[in-house]
């Protein structure tokens, strides 16, 4: 009796990958094609444990997909109609080449649609969720909506990204849900609390656009992920006006009032939406909405002391979401206009601009009312006694700090104090803390106590110089004097030491004395470095306990703390020279200053 076997790689991981080829040709579509539909349903490349099995022996590295990805893609009804594009752009090229433009135009009243709603759906298929993966839909949509027109972005892709991406901050400002706000290189970083999911993005600065000398980034690909993400922020706009009593698309409340003699009516309900200044019309105005402030809040917790801190986080946030409350702050025309019009709206405030700049101005400059300007620029010529002049960070440090600073350090002209991420890591030992944080945390740190004690130290250097030039300009006889009187006491500060000896030499007498006698034991003090020696030996011998099958994974979280360690040397040292640099320009300024004096 003969037992048939399986072959090689007809079980295990042989049977469980397939490579992107054998994809490309079970599904019959090209490798565009095969990339946009893999994108639309989230499907990537996977990593096998032993790719020589997973590749069937063959050498090379090669992409891999799981059998079961590519067999759930077989059913997906996007497919055909990606075969239709096909059928339809060759359609449209033959008839082009036969100049036939009545059928041309028949061709193209017929477009194919895509539609990927039920994908959405599926990814997606609770509210939660898509809050959950909204951190780069977000980033992703900010960002194409500061592109112009280019080549594989659709025409009005931009556009929609802007209208999705303001109705978006409208439901922030709306819900008072931002929490962390940080200005960098690559932009404004946000960070909100929405139905108890935390989502961060970033917002690009508005510059202009430079198109690129070389294809590095594909604009193709990233035009498919904003086309299921302009989608997916579709659904969660709709639901978040819904579940805060707005309509949806947005309409302003005071819409009756609109100037039509220069734009038509859409383009200028449109642009007053984008202004972000204008509160939007309610669905029912006999439903009110709750506010969150008078909730309180349902304690599973049995531990008194964790009660106590949900008790104090939600009484600050409560404090935060109305922080600018009753303030009215007027922007110059320099200062970026909308990340400061969501920030200070989104807490309470008021904002205006100059009216001729944007449309969407509240008030004019004029307005005794106003208590703070945004400016930033060193001086201005005319200014008003009964508001403050302070500069932009102003605004982001408040939020962070979740209180209205002091404004002296913020003043027009003023140096400013940096400007700290409240996005950091609660691991402090294996992260870098600059010198102005510590100095937050713990107040009892003093940040510029060596600064100032380096620069006491040089001034008195300094004086010592003068008076020693004084001393040597004076009179020849007055120092012959000084010496004179200087071996006077010079003879009696040697008696006196004569004196003292005699006594020290009676004292260790008596104590001599007294170590003869008996006394009570005393315990042995521990050297440091010898205990130090110990603690050492008994790690070692603790790392050498350690199992084999855990030993690859401890040496690389040895080999991260350690890379984390000198990344935060590396950052002191540039601290320390830029600290030491700084230093120096101060000591050629005061010597600048004083030889000018």
């Amino acid at each position: 009796m003969v037992v048939i076997g399986k072959k090689k790689y007809e079980s295990g991981e042989g049977a469980q990958f397939i490579t992107r080829r054998a994809a490309l040709r079970k599904l019959q579509l090209t490798l565009n094609d095969f990339r946009k539909l893999c994108i639309l349903k989230g499907i990537y490349p996977r990593e096998p444990r032993n790719r020589k099995r997973a590749q069937k022996g063959e050498p090379g590295i090669k992409i891999l997909y799981h059998k079961k990805d590519i067999q759930f893609l077989m059913h997906e009804p996007i497919i055909w109609k990606l075969r239709e594009y096909k059928i339809f752009n060759r359609k449209i090229g033959q008839a082009k080449a036969m100049k036939d433009f009545a059928k041309v135009k028949r061709y193209l009243s017929n477009h194919p649609t895509l539609k990927i709603d039920h994908i959405v759906k599926e990814r997606y298929p609770t509210f939660i969720d898509a809050l959950r993966d909204l951190d780069d839909c977000l980033t992703l949509c900010f960002l194409f909506s500061t592109f112009p027109s280019l080549a594989h972005i659709p025409r009005d892709q931009s556009l929609l990204c802007r209208r999705l991406t303001m109705e978006f901050l409208h439901a922030i400002i709306v819900a008072k849900a931002l929490r962390k706000v940080f200005i960098s290189i690559k932009g404004y970083y946000y960070q909100a609390d929405i139905k108890g999911q935390t989502v961060t993005w970033i917002v690009p600065h508005h510059f202009c656009f430079q198109p690129q000398t070389k294809n590095d980034v594909d604009f193709k690909v990233m035009s498919t992920f904003v086309e299921f993400y302009s989608v997916m922020l579709g659904f969660v706009n709709y639901r978040l006006y819904h579940t805060l009593n707005l309509c949806y698309p947005p309409k302003l409340t005071n819409s009756e009032n609109i100037e039509k003699s220069l734009v038509d009516e859409e383009t200028y309900v449109s642009e007053r939406i984008s202004a972000l200044n204008i509160p939007l019309d309610n669905l029912d105005i006999s439903v009110t909405t709750i506010e969150d402030d008078n909730i309180e809040i349902d304690q599973f917790e049995t531990d008194v002391a964790k009660i106590e801190a949900n008790k104090a986080e939600s009484e600050k946030i409560r404090k935060l979401k109305n922080l600018f409350k009753g303030i009215k702050v007027f922007i110059n025309r320099e200062v970026p206009r909308e990340p400061l019009v969501f920030v200070l709206r989104c807490f309470g405030g008021e904002v205006s601009w100059d009216k001729l700049l944007f449309v969407g101005a509240t008030f004019d400059e004029n307005d005794e009312t106003i208590t703070h300007q945004i400016v930033d620029r060193s001086s201005m010529n005319k200014q008003y006694i009964s508001r403050y002049y302070v500069q932009p960070q102003w605004v982001f440090d408040s939020v962070n700090a979740r209180e209205l600073l002091p404004v002296e350090k913020y003043l027009m002209g003023a140096v400013l104090p940096p400007h700290l991420s409240p996005f950091t890591d609660n691991r402090q030992d294996q992260t870098y803390i600059p010198p102005e944080e510590r100095a937050q945390m713990d107040p009892d740190y003093k940040l510029n106590n060596q600064a100032d004690s380096d620069e006491e130290q040089d001034i008195e250097d300094e004086e010592e110089k003068i008076e020693a030039e004084n001393d040597l300009s004076s009179e020849s006889d007055q120092e012959i004097e000084d010496v004179e009187e200087n071996d006077d006491n010079d003879a009696q500060i040697a008696e006196e030491e004569e004196k003292e000896q005699k006594k020290m030499a009676k004292e260790v007498q008596l104590q001599k004395k007294k170590k003869m006698k008996v006394q009570t034991g005393e315990p042995v003090k521990e050297s440091p470095w010898e205990k130090a020696r110990l603690e050492k030996q008994e790690y070692r011998l603790r790392e050498k306990m350690i199992k084999k099958k855990h030993r690859k994974l401890y040496k690389s979280m040895m080999k991260g703390r350690a890379e984390r360690a000198k990344e935060i040397w590396l950052l002191r040292k540039k601290r320390r020279i830029h600290d030491t640099k700084e230093k120096e320009k101060r000591k050629e300024a005061k010597k600048v200053t004083k030889t000018k004096a």
